[in-house]
């Protein structure tokens, strides 16, 4: 087993990894204890890191939850804005919607630890971090609100308001992806993708 490593990093490359890794091991222990149950210790020992150097980055656990939700939201965010600019290229603003479906649930089936961080945990941490993370809830509902609005440009879907559609598909994929932490009822991630864009697109009543 590797031992912790208690060296101070030089050199903004290795500060950078560092800090990384403390944010790696927050994750692991906020969405395994909860926020309020996790300690800076416990971090400490999961990033393989002193219990100084924690703070040597962050000055609070407040500090450190901040910080990681900044960074998984420009994870999440690059992550979509790619995968929105290569389905952009057909101009089939449907084809770009269940793209965009598909690879928020496939990121979110890869990183259940960032589903517990953003939706399981969220309504008990209170304070500057619930309203940092309703910032990111709303980053995601203009993200599909975008979508929607350009696929309405050119006719291919109704004239709906797009901020209520949008937030309609993001609790449906978010409450999808918590259930999930549990059971996978038998589904593949594009089987679940695709039937919640064809519920959102076609309905249930059969045509």
């Amino acid at each position: 087993m590797r031992a912790p490593s208690f060296r101070r990093a030089v050199g903004d490359e290795q500060k950078d990894r560092r800090r990384l890794q403390i944010l790696a091991g927050a994750k692991r222990v906020f969405a395994a204890k909860g926020f309020r149950d996790a300690t800076i210790g416990a971090v400490a020992k999961a990033a393989r890191v002193s219990y100084g150097t924690v703070y040597w980055y962050f000055d609070s656990k407040e500090a450190l939850l901040q910080a990681l939700m900044d960074h998984e939201e420009r994870l999440f965010r690059d992550h979509l804005t790619g995968v929105i600019a290569a389905a952009e290229v057909d101009g089939d603003g449907q084809a770009m919607f269940r793209a965009a479906v598909t690879a928020t649930l496939e990121l979110f089936e890869s990183d259940r630890a960032a589903v517990k961080l953003l939706f399981r945990d969220s309504s008990s941490l209170g304070g500057q971090p619930e309203r940092r993370l309703h910032e990111i809830y709303e980053g995601f509902i203009d993200d599909i609100a975008a979508m929607i609005e350009a696929a309405q440009d050119t006719d291919q879907l109704v004239p709906a308001p797009p901020r209520l559609v949008a937030f309609s598909v993001a609790a449906l994929i978010s409450q999808v992806a918590l259930r999930r932490l549990d059971t996978d009822d038998g589904l593949e991630t594009p089987v679940v993708a695709d039937f919640i864009v064809s519920m959102v697109l076609e309905g249930l009543i059969p045509r």
